[in-house]
């Protein structure tokens, strides 16, 4: 059996985040999905999610894809494999060939599992319908 992981902050919920999924399901057997919790986004963000975590973990557990969400305390993957024990992980190739992402990529050659990247949405995210939302917020100068 191929266990699949992925994680993702997973705020304002759109087509790459379900891209991610889809294209993640259709390469293992079961998929585990780590959702950032608000203290990690806020950590690692400095900035404050939309929608709560529990409200991004029901929304990801209810995707046809996801066979199990779990709470992603830490951006450790190699923690999440020992947790999990997965054998591939996706990620968006956004990631791709930076130094955090070739230092996982080490780590993960040496226990056998497969890093698959997949391509990043370019044409919207989060942070995009974020400050779309909050463009038309603002008043007219």
């Amino acid at each position: 059996m191929i266990l699949g992981y992925t994680a993702g902050v997973f705020d304002l919920f759109h087509v790459g985040h379900m891209r991610m999924l889809s294209n993640a399901k259709a390469l293992c057997d079961k998929l585990v999905v780590g959702v950032s919790t608000d203290e990690l986004v806020g950590e690692y963000k400095g900035k404050r999610t939309v929608i709560s975590f529990d409200e991004r973990l029901e929304i990801v557990k209810g995707i046809k894809y996801v066979d199990v969400a779990v709470p992603q305390f830490s951006r450790d993957k190699f923690d999440a494999w020992k947790r999990y024990g997965f054998n591939v992980m996706f990620v968006g190739d956004d990631w791709y060939n930076t130094p955090k992402w070739k230092e996982f990529e080490d780590q993960f050659k040496e226990v056998g599992v497969r890093i698959i990247y997949f391509p990043y949405t370019k044409s919207t995210s989060s942070t995009l319908i974020n400050e779309t939302l909050q463009k038309l917020r603002a008043p007219s100068e």
